[in-house]
């Protein structure tokens, strides 16, 4: 089936980090760190570990926040937003990362401004794609939730259609007016990564598949039938989220037990209620 991925979520990558991931069985890595450590990010020590834990560097979340500072959709900073990128994403990929998860916007966005700022997103990631393009890798651009643009299987495909190098990093959890599965196949192989996570579809969650309502049997079915070949590649915290209980926090070892039920088809471990 699948390799299992999990993105670091805003933890600390350390050597305790890598062997966590190491000891559990999971070899894929989305490098995603707090808004405030991207700047001081040592690109060179999360190799070493990565070549010492066996870890593959799967993918690179680019910063999203604060909304006030970077946004690929307004004018007044897209700019700027697509300079801070162009040189974390050079640096990134000399380190062997070759795809970059992006969200197209930020949030709020109001009905009038949508079209204005879906031209400026357009506009941000043709510049984006020929920078990647240069350094071997590509874009992923991210379904979101609510305001966001790419809030749906139109809006993602209108995003992408400007450059044929543009791909997708299918968010579960963040299609709150669309059936995932209706998603999967109307952006079909544009996909290219994944950020799995459970939802209740009244707001993102990034809880654990199972404490949710996505249909997982239906989603990996059209995953398969759309060919995606990708990780499956888990955005999910440790500790408790809003909106629920674990009898504890979630382990590596936990992300592998819920693949595998997955894949197999078996009933879910759960460790939470509402």
């Amino acid at each position: 089936m699948y390799e299992i991925g999990l993105s670091t979520s805003r933890n600390l990558m350390n050597e305790e980090f890598f062997r966590m991931y190491k000891d559990s069985g999971i070899k894929m890595m989305e490098v995603s760190c707090a808004e405030e450590d991207y700047v001081g990010l040592n690109y060179e020590e999360i190799r070493r570990m990565a070549n010492e834990y066996d870890i593959k560097l799967w993918s690179f979340h680019l910063p999203y926040s604060p909304f006030s500072e970077i946004d690929i959709s307004k004018k007044e900073l897209c700019r700027s937003t697509i300079t801070y990128f162009s040189e974390m994403l050079k640096r990134a990929a000399n380190i062997g990362i070759d795809k970059f998860v992006i969200h197209p916007s930020g949030e709020p966005i109001m009905d009038d401004e949508r079209e204005e700022r879906i031209k400026c997103a357009q506009d941000s990631l043709v510049k984006l794609a020929d920078i990647a393009l240069k350094e071997g890798a590509v874009i992923a651009v991210e379904n979101l939730p609510r305001t966001c643009l790419g809030k749906n299987s139109d809006e993602m495909n209108q995003l992408i259609s400007v450059h044929d190098k543009l791909s997708v990093c299918f968010d579960t959890n963040h299609l709150l007016r669309e059936d995932p599965v209706d998603f999967v196949y109307k952006v079909g192989s544009k996909i290219i990564t994944t950020h799995i996570s459970d939802c209740d579809f009244v707001n993102e969650r990034h809880w654990l598949p199972g404490e949710g309502k996505v249909k997982w049997p239906e989603l990996i079915r059209a995953l398969k039938e759309v060919g995606y070949n990708g990780v499956w590649l888990y955005e999910i915290g440790f500790a408790n989220p809003k909106g629920l209980i674990r009898q504890r926090n979630l382990t590596c070892d936990d992300f592998v037990q819920n693949a595998m039920e997955l894949f197999e088809n078996r009933s879910l471990t759960i460790l939470a209620k509402r």
